[in-house]
């Protein structure tokens, strides 16, 4: 995806945690492991859960705000994850999933950090800042839960 405005930004952010959310309850029932399937159905809700509120970011955010062009986006290296479920959850036990996982939301932190460092309008720094507390909150969330499954 081309991502010339913020708007388009948390777009592709949205689409990115709709995607993970698919390819993890896809993979559920396809992994040989217990734990792994469970893991793997919470953290498909979980996904799905996170697209819910990216959405409504974008439905609230302030429309000068979604208009701001990306400049810096350009030279952030893009987020690697599996654009096509070719089931690659599905082979990994619970710590490889939770490894795949939390490196996919370390990115999406680490991108918004990079953009908040260097946004110059205050609307869209402020977007940004929401996004990025968002981002970080459901992560430590995120690690509280797939904890508590460990210690299962």
């Amino acid at each position: 995806m081309d991502i010339k405005t913020f708007g388009e930004l948390i777009g592709w952010t949205r689409d990115l945690h709709a995607h993970l959310a698919r390819c993890l309850s896809h993979c559920s029932t396809r992994n040989e492991e217990e734990r792994a399937r469970a893991l793997l159905d919470y953290l498909a809700t979980h996904e799905s859960e996170i697209e819910r509120i990216v959405n409504e970011f974008e439905r609230q955010a302030d429309t000068n705000a979604l208009e701001t062009r990306v400049y810096d986006y350009l030279s952030h290296h893009p987020i690697k994850t599996h654009r096509t479920c070719d089931e690659p959850y599905a082979k990994l036990d619970f710590n490889g999933i939770c490894r795949e996982v939390f490196d996919f939301h370390d990115q999406i932190i680490d991108l918004y950090q990079t953009l908040v460092e260097k946004a110059e309008i205050p609307e869209a720094k402020e977007l940004l800042e929401s996004l990025l507390t968002m981002e970080l909150n459901e992560s430590k969330r995120l690690a509280r839960q797939v904890g508590r499954m460990d210690d299962l």
